[in-house]
């Protein structure tokens, strides 16, 4: 199954290591990041699992809910959350999904058999409330995910999605913003009284004055 940005979000049902998820119901009002890991105790993983827990206030801030998944079975997720606690100085506490039967890597399309057939690659899903695939991002198995891109990429999907407005290249918060070609300067001129840059008249760029 190959899922695309726009799509709902499939649900299940799985063990995790806060106990029996429902994922849809979990979610509830929030955004949410699922990321997956090949299997336990690698090192890459055991580093990004550390950074995710560091940044607890940053999902939080911006009503985020992150949730692991490994085909690694609860017990080994809380094993490897020992060593996660001791080399990275921060024990995740967000849910760990146990998905040893690849249930979860099938729907979401996580196996790709020309790399192992038995394991998942490492993806990163964006979910908003509604339930719908807003950012989709695979890494190799030597690359670590930057989550700090992460972060900046939901400031803008939600931003995008608040205001109808886009973000340029290298966007981050309090940066200009870019105006939608659809609207009219006139219309523009309403919507945004502080004024715009007119680069060319597919062009436009405003400062909204967010940090």
């Amino acid at each position: 199954m190959s899922l695309q940005i726009g799509q709902t979000a499939p649900d299940f049902e799985q063990e995790s290591t806060h106990g029996n998820i429902r994922f849809h119901a979990w979610l509830g009002e929030s955004w949410g990041v699922l990321f997956s890991h090949p299997r336990n105790f690698t090192p890459v993983c055991t580093t990004e699992l550390g950074e995710v827990a560091r940044l607890g206030p940053e999902w939080d801030k911006r009503n985020v809910k992150v949730i692991g998944l490994s085909v690694d079975p609860v017990e080994s997720h809380r094993k490897w959350e020992e060593d996660i606690a001791e080399t990275q100085g921060h024990s995740p506490d967000f849910p760990m999904i146990a998905d040893p039967d690849a249930k979860v890597a099938a729907l979401y399309g996580m196996i790709h058999p020309e790399s192992d057939p038995n394991l998942t690659v490492r993806a990163v899903f964006v979910i908003d409330p509604a339930r719908k695939i807003r950012l989709i991002l695979t890494y190799p198995p030597s690359t670590g995910r930057n989550f700090q891109e992460i972060l900046r990429a939901i400031d803008s999907l939600q931003l995008t999605a608040s205001r109808g407005v886009s973000t340029p290249v290298n966007w981050n918060p309090g940066g200009e913003v870019v105006i939608s070609p659809k609207l009219s300067d006139e219309e523009a001129a309403r919507l945004f009284p502080q004024g715009f840059r007119k680069l060319k008249p597919y062009l436009r760029l405003t400062s909204l004055g967010q940090s």
